[in-house]
């Protein structure tokens, strides 16, 4: 497992939306923006499906993933394996959380998941020479 340093987690819950990128069993990649995403630990994400479709259908056929999110000047991609919950505590806390959030923002809102990503690989995205570089 690869884990996100310091900074990199700073980065990822400063962003607003990050990027989800799937693809289906024959390659059709598939690419959405989410909010609803919060970090476990260093090498755990986790991203509540409340819209997910093709996404979501993806993910079920082809659990590889990637996260990318970036401020403009800096960024990373993680990649790695999911697995959905929609059941247990985790998805439990999800559902409390978005319902907690849907209050907030007035936006009516309810987790039908938490999609839990293990942090295989991190690369750079960052623009310049660095861009693309595998950092763990």
């Amino acid at each position: 497992m690869a884990q996100m340093s310091e900074r990199m987690q700073e980065l990822f819950n400063k962003v607003r939306t990050v990027v989800l990128s799937t693809a289906s069993l024959d390659g059709v990649p598939n690419v959405v923006p989410v909010g609803a995403k919060k970090i476990i630990d260093s090498e755990t994400i986790l991203i509540s499906d409340q819209f997910l479709n093709k996404t979501l259908a993806n993910m079920k056929a082809n659990p590889r993933v990637a996260i990318t999110f970036w401020d403009g000047h800096e960024g990373y991609q993680l990649k790695g394996a999911v697995v959905i919950e929609t059941t247990g505590a985790r998805f439990e806390e999800t559902a409390r959380w978005i319902d907690e959030m849907s209050h907030k923002t007035g936006m009516p809102l309810k987790s039908k998941g938490a999609v839990i990503l293990k942090i295989e690989e991190i690369y750079g995205v960052s623009p310049g020479p660095g861009a693309g570089k595998y950092l763990a």
